[in-house]
């Protein structure tokens, strides 16, 4: 037996639920990994376009079409592509985040019914792993906007004085700015994903606001759009035709946002209405992200025109700006306004999809301790473990395979899809997702049929990602065209292979479902459509305490309580 002092502080971390509200806290369950009830799904259609519209108004929309174009595409080629992109990321997130918008259930309970209770793991410490360096790594780009918000109030910010070491890869400026970013950010760690309205709205108006004033001054300024704009296609070393160097960036394009597609339900199950976050999430992949490319393209060419160079870099730009106005205060004042608003959409991009994200994973592999707000302040923290100032500026390589790693995303992605619509015609049995032992217990916690599948989808592509990181251009031809497009061909495999796979060896209880709703989760209005016996308060309470202490007693409760809770749904 553990010694008193140590029970008492697990007693104090251990995380404790309300029982009467389905708050239950063990090794699986704890009240953020429920399923959502409808009194906190409270994100409609504003939500969704204020939380896709963070991953668009940012530094690495704007810099996209330099991506493309520095690949050797066109400008009309490079906007194809985004298009193309953004169509393909609309119909996936919509599509993998479809069963949050169902059974209200997030990405790591998800899993469980495809991977087992314990192999679920496999997908969640993967997304663990990136939550913590993409965090890092954007608490690092934010720090380098408020080192120019910073330099516009005091100009003589720039010039501080470099004590760290001659070895070190970052000044004391950057230091500085990443310092004042990661601790700006930490307040709205507390505040619960229900409550991001209000951030989302003033965000991305202010943002927006900022990028359609840089147009307007480069247009004005420039007198037109500038050389860059009417540029035809560029010179480029590749020896690849142009439709596989369309093909390579599109599969990029749509891999960068991969993990945030994987757990899309971790988002989705917080909304109102279905229709609330297709309309939302869609319209700002499509209009926002466009647009926000398009003006990058614009204002980099004007700027052309302006300087004579090109600066693709909003934090480059914005420094040029100023050095250009002389440090006038009216220079500093435009400079400071259009930097905030940038370092804006970073931070809250940063929360939702690194920080929240993060809590949400953690939670899902220490339910009893952790919960999304505590995830997310170790994930916070875990920003200066990694050391971002070292992963950017010393291992390009490392930045290369990292920004690839839809290779492995997508086969989860295809054996997501496959396992609910196809095999399981969006039919879960919500309770066994909270018990080891139940249906999706498999073997030992693991669906052996899962795991060689996903290998499968991803030992045809990781060769050529070896290449393509390592920067060697003499692999064999057929290892490139595969990695360049990974996304399609991981998703492709593990969807056909794994529906194979379980029509030989099918596994049992598939398209089951609870005959009631045990947690809460559904309006009256759900649960007719689902064919599930309504919840009613003090009427299923009963039925969830036997749930958690014999499940055989299941069908008895069911049966002794249906006719007190269909009086109730009528």
């Amino acid at each position: 037996m553990l010694p008193r002092s140590l029970r008492q502080l697990n007693d104090a971390v251990k995380l404790h639920g309300d029982d009467e509200k389905h708050e239950k806290t063990d090794a699986w369950c704890n009240r953020d990994l429920v399923p959502m009830p409808p009194n906190r799904r409270t994100w409609g259609l504003v939500e969704y376009y204020g939380y896709w519209s963070l991953t668009s108004l940012n530094v690495s929309a704007w810099q996209t079409p330099n991506t493309y174009l520095t690949a050797g595409l066109s400008v009309g080629q490079a906007m194809g592509v985004i298009l193309i992109c953004r169509f393909v990321i609309g119909f996936f997130s919509t599509a993998i985040a479809w069963c949050g918008l169902r059974w209200h259930i997030g990405f790591t309970i998800q899993n469980r019914y495809s991977w087992g209770m314990r192999g679920s793991y496999v997908p969640l410490l993967q997304r663990v792993l990136l939550n913590f360096i993409w965090n890092a790594i954007q608490c690092w780009n934010g720090g380098k906007l408020v080192n120019v918000c910073i330099t516009a109030v005091i100009p003589k910010f720039a010039n501080l004085p470099n004590h760290l070491p001659a070895d070190f890869p970052a000044t004391a400026p950057e230091m500085v700015g990443f310092f004042v970013f990661w601790l700006c950010s930490l307040p709205f760690l507390y505040l619960p994903p229900e409550r991001f309205r209000r951030p989302f709205q003033i965000t991305c108006v202010y943002c927006a606001i900022g990028m359609i004033c840089m147009l307007i001054w480069s247009l004005s300024v420039a007198k037109g759009v500038g050389p860059l704009f009417y540029a035809s296609q560029t010179t480029s070393s590749s020896s690849w035709s142009a439709s596989w160097i369309i093909m390579s960036c599109i599969n990029s394009g749509v891999g960068s946002t991969a993990a945030g597609m994987t757990n899309g339900s971790d988002f989705s199950r917080y909304s109102k209405s279905r229709w609330g976050y297709v309309l939302g999430s869609n319209s700002s992949i499509f209009l926002t992200a466009i647009l926000v490319s398009f003006v990058g393209l614009i204002v980099t060419s004007a700027c052309q025109q302006i300087y004579g160079e090109i600066y693709w870099n909003p934090p480059d730009l914005l420094m040029r700006m100023m050095d250009s106005g002389q440090g006038s205060s009216k220079a500093r004042a435009g400079v400071f306004f259009l930097a905030l608003g940038f370092a804006l959409t970073s931070g809250f991009e940063n929360i939702c999809g690194n920080a929240v994200a993060g809590g949400v994973d953690l939670s899902g592999v220490f339910p009893r301790y952790i919960n999304i707000r505590r995830g997310a302040l170790i994930t916070f923290v875990a920003a200066w473990i990694c050391q971002p100032w070292q992963l950017i500026n010393r291992a390009d390589t490392f930045l290369s395979v990292l920004s690839s790693f839809s290779v492995f995303l997508a086969p989860i992605m295809g054996i997501m899809c496959c396992d609910y619509y196809v095999l399981r015609r969006m039919r879960v049995k919500l309770s066994d997702l909270y018990e080891l032992h139940g249906s999706y217990y498999y073997t030992w916690g693991f669906n052996l049929r899962t795991i060689p599948v996903w290998m499968a989808g991803w030992a045809p592509t990781v060769g050529g990602l070896s290449y393509v990181a390592s920067g060697d251009e003499t692999g064999p031809r057929a290892l490139y065209k595969l990695y360049y497009c990974s996304f399609f061909v991981g998703f492709g495999i593990s969807f056909i292979l794994f529906y194979i796979v379980n029509t030989i060896f099918p596994p049992g209880n598939v398209g089951e479902i609870d005959e009631a709703d045990y947690f809460g989760a559904f309006t009256l209005a759900e649960a007719r459509k689902l064919g599930i016996v309504p919840h009613a308060t003090g009427s299923v309470v009963s039925v969830v305490a036997s749930v958690e202490k014999d499940k055989n007693l299941v069908a008895v409760e069911v049966d002794e309580v249906k006719s007190d809770v269909l009086d109730h749904a009528v």
